[in-house]
């Protein structure tokens, strides 16, 4: 687990601003603290993940939290929420044609800060 002062020297190399924020927002809330230390790491750590994977693990009762970028590769079968640092164009369509919602991290952490019925993914 990594210190809040060692996600903040890591944070001072991030250019991109939605990152930035992110890291920031999950840094000050414990239950997302998981997700400031992926996503303050290197871009190795970050997962990329297509749709077809979400299929083996998602369930209809969570909600699916990805530190990374969903991919259109396959299509989406269950009808889940899906978040994620952010969505390939092809994939946020072909996720709302299947009637699963899509969302970025920053807007789940305001939306539901206790992180209830979040399952975050890791590792693929």
């Amino acid at each position: 687990m990594k210190t809040k002062s060692k996600i903040e020297k890591q944070l001072q190399k991030k250019t991109n601003p939605e990152l930035v924020k992110t890291i920031i927002k999950s840094k000050k809330n414990k239950n997302w603290i998981k997700i400031a230390e992926i996503l303050s790491g290197s871009r190795k750590k970050r997962i990329n993940l297509n749709l077809d994977k979400l299929n083996d693990l998602g369930d209809n009762a969570k909600t699916i939290v990805i530190p990374g970028k969903i991919l259109s590769q396959g299509n989406l079968e269950k009808k889940i929420k899906i978040v994620a640092l952010n969505f390939s164009e092809k994939a946020k369509e072909k996720i709302k044609k299947s009637g699963s919602e899509s969302l970025t991290i920053l807007e789940e952490i305001k939306s539901n800060p206790e992180a209830k019925g979040v399952k975050i993914i890791e590792k693929c």
